[in-house]
């Protein structure tokens, strides 16, 4: 059939047109994908910039070697940050005790004993855990957990490092669950079926084929938990209490590095004051942390990859 000429110039728009989109089209893509990495170099650009500016004020050997956290001191204020991180880590450690042996504990189970009607069911009610506001976890480590451990330990602290720890452990299972379970899920089941062809019980495919199959996904999980843990804010802002300690006891009041952030913001210090500018300094040394951790799930989950 012959066409017209108006037709053959329709159609000669049309391919133009085509051809202008699928230029504009990744110019479009790649603006939006920027605006995350513009976002990360903007926050990080803030806290290197905010954090010379403490250091011009604090020499960096105090803030990195210092024991003593006394920034409100009106005589002499020390910003030793290592009681903050003491404090974080005390939090984190029982967070963890608490999380690891839970989650990858339901992992399992969903992975390897749950039918598929109870993994579908199971499995997102674990998750709605994760999203549970951190300020509701926050009371609840203060107005419950608190006073049932109270009635065991009469010696702990109304605000202490266990209560927090435990419920930040709480709000991390589903992430250690979650992806555990992924990774053990995406083991090939020929692995499986052959073990137990040999004669291995359902345990021993689990914890001798399955979980070493599924370890770079197991231990990215749990290094990614610990980097939730240690940025958790509402949670010990609630319930620890605002008391820099550098010791071993986790009965009493202590501080962390998120809720001495939090006690700033709410307005203790003025703006362009020393005070003011140490959040940023303790806001970098978290993110050193997180970054840290990241870089370790990472490199875990690389160096111990299966494929198949």
């Amino acid at each position: 059939m012959r066409q017209s000429v108006q037709e053959m110039i329709a159609q000669s728009k049309g391919k133009k047109n085509k051809k202008i989109i699928e230029k504009i089209i990744p110019i479009i893509l790649f603006l939006i994908a920027s605006v995350s990495v513009l976002t990360t170099i903007g926050i990080v650009l803030t806290l290197i910039i905010e954090t010379i500016t403490f250091f011009t004020r604090v020499p960096i050997t105090d803030f990195l070697f210092g024991t003593t956290w006394l920034p409100f001191s009106n005589k002499d204020a020390q910003f030793g940050i290592w009681p903050l991180i003491i404090g974080t880590l005390k939090v984190t450690l029982i967070a963890i005790i608490v999380a690891v042996p839970i989650g990858i504990g339901a992992a399992v189970y969903l992975s390897e004993y749950a039918s598929e009607n109870v993994r579908r069911i199971v499995k997102p009610v674990l998750e709605i855990l994760a999203g549970i506001p951190t300020i509701v976890y926050g009371f609840f480590a203060l107005t419950f957990v608190t006073p049932v451990l109270q009635s065991f330990f009469p010696e702990i602290k109304i605000f202490n490092a266990i209560s927090p720890g435990i419920v930040v452990g709480i709000m991390i299972i589903p992430m250690i669950a979650s992806l555990s379970e992924d990774a053990m899920s995406s083991v090939p089941k020929q692995i499986r079926e052959g073990a137990l062809a040999m004669g291995s019980t359902k345990f021993e495919v689990a914890m001798k084929v399955t979980m070493p199959a599924a370890l770079s996904g197991i231990m990215a999980s749990v290094v990614l938990a610990i980097s939730r843990a240690i940025g958790e804010t509402m949670i010990v802002s609630l319930a620890a209490g605002s008391t820099p300690r550098m010791d071993g006891d986790f009965t009493g009041s202590i501080q962390t590095m998120t809720s001495y952030i939090v006690q700033v913001s709410k307005g203790d210090a003025g703006y362009g004051t020393t005070i003011y500018y140490s959040i940023y300094a303790v806001g970098f040394t978290l993110f050193v942390f997180t970054m840290a951790m990241n870089i370790l799930a990472g490199y875990v989950s690389k160096r111990f990859r299966e494929e198949y």
